[in-house]
């Protein structure tokens, strides 16, 4: 008679490896368990705002949605004006073509002039902020300089350059160089002492201090001027193009004026209220990355 079979056991090493496929599953977090940070991110930062624009667009329309309103209601706006929001790159002439590209051509304006304004800005404001004899003579002459607006640059650059598109990029650096400067030299002025001593022991020269030191850690300031720059750069093309006329936003906007097409003013405005924003957005992104945070959003 044979010997009855014997039942195998799992060896030890096989009972650990299942147990640890076991636990690796329900380690695994679930698809909810996902994709829950990212809807938290959308409903903390969409609904506000969706909500506040949902609100103003029923005041706007229950304001105007009436016969002899001054403006027109969103509605309206919609039906009247539908081919610029849903068309905005379209070409049938030479002036007639869709908000897109106009926007693209104020901001080729815009990213000259905003350049060589930051460029000027930061080294001109290092000089400011490293000597007290620059500080005291030079800092009054931008303190009133500062304060001429935008506009009143124009003739003066109109009779400069003889020609609009280098008189716009002109009214765009004057106007955005003032809180590039200003912050830069008051960044530069902030500087701990002991990162000038650092670089004593170290023995920079002038240009490595500049990089090395100087840069770094006036960095948060040169941010702040660069955002409220940017800002006041695109809110001069703007009202410059108005007056020079070309393919740009503004003049889009004066051209609209006096043929009355009210709808398309208001689209116009919504473009440039999400490109300033736009704008707004990349360079306090810029910030984050380079100053690590400490930069203010």
């Amino acid at each position: 008679m044979g010997m009855p079979a014997r039942k195998l056991e799992p060896v030890p090493a096989a009972k650990a490896v299942g147990a640890a496929v076991v636990e690796l599953k329900r380690a695994q977090p679930s698809l909810a368990a996902k994709m829950k940070p990212v809807l938290t991110a959308l409903w903390t930062n969409l609904l506000p705002p969706a909500v506040t624009i949902a609100i103003l667009l029923g005041i706007w329309q229950i304001a105007f949605d009436r016969p002899g309103a001054t403006l027109p209601a969103p509605t309206v706006v919609w039906a009247q004006a539908f081919d610029l929001i849903a068309e905005p790159f379209y070409v049938a002439g030479s002036q007639d073509m869709g908000l897109g590209w106009r926007v693209l051509t104020s901001l080729q304006r815009v990213a000259i002039g905003f350049g060589f304004a930051a460029i000027f800005g930061v080294l001109v404001g290092a000089i400011v902020g490293q000597s007290i004899w620059a500080m005291r003579g030079l800092d009054p002459v931008f303190q009133i300089l500062r304060t001429v607006p935008p506009l009143a640059w124009l003739p003066i650059s109109l009779a400069a350059f003889r020609d609009a598109n280098p008189s716009a990029i002109f009214v765009i650096f004057i106007t955005a160089i003032w809180p590039i400067l200003i912050n830069t030299a008051v960044g530069i002025r902030n500087i701990p002492q002991d990162y000038r001593n650092v670089a004593q022991v170290l023995r920079l020269n002038p240009l490595e201090f500049f990089v090395k030191i100087m840069l770094p850690a006036a960095a948060p300031y040169i941010f702040t001027g660069l955002r409220i720059g940017i800002g006041l750069a695109w809110l001069a093309i703007v009202a410059a193009e108005m007056l020079t006329g070309g393919v740009g936003i503004g003049f889009f906007i004066w051209d609209a004026w006096n043929s009355s097409r009210i709808p398309d003013i208001v689209v116009a405005l919504v473009y440039i209220g999400l490109v300033g924003f736009a704008l707004d957005r990349i360079v306090a992104f810029v910030a984050t990355r380079v100053t690590r945070g400490t930069a203010a959003n």
